[in-house]
């Protein structure tokens, strides 16, 4: 695995584990801090992807968007859109004051993000 490779599956790999742990703590979880960790894992493993086939992208945090880049190179990536669409809210929503996420919604965040995690290890390996 090329190096800037390697260091992007090394980051979203932090930000897998920091979502874990933040979404798992028993005492003061921040589930808004989960959700934006589990939205971070997945850009990363989508830029590592990106990088490793040579396209280039933006300086983006849409997982949509990334998505559609990624297209011609794994079009059954779009079976999965929903749940790039339902971690893009993590990226900015839950950042401020006002809103904050619930554990119920970080749970799903969490899912989605151990699902498309995997799709991405197995493509990167």
């Amino acid at each position: 695995m090329k190096g800037i490779i390697r260091e992007w599956t090394d980051k979203a790999d932090g930000d897998f584990n920091s979502a874990l742990r933040e979404y798992r703590a028993r005492n003061f979880p921040n589930y808004d801090a989960a959700g934006f960790h589990a939205q971070q894992c997945i850009e990363k493993y989508m830029k590592a992807f990106l990088q490793m086939h040579e396209i280039q992208f933006r300086k983006i945090h849409d997982l949509s968007a990334l998505m559609e880049l990624c297209l011609p190179v794994f079009p059954e990536l779009e079976l999965e859109k929903e749940l790039f669409a339902y971690l893009n809210q993590f990226t900015i929503n839950y950042r401020y004051p006002g809103e904050f996420a619930t554990k119920e919604q970080v749970k799903t965040a969490v899912k989605s993000m151990k699902r498309l995690r995997d799709i991405f290890r197995t493509l990167i390996k």
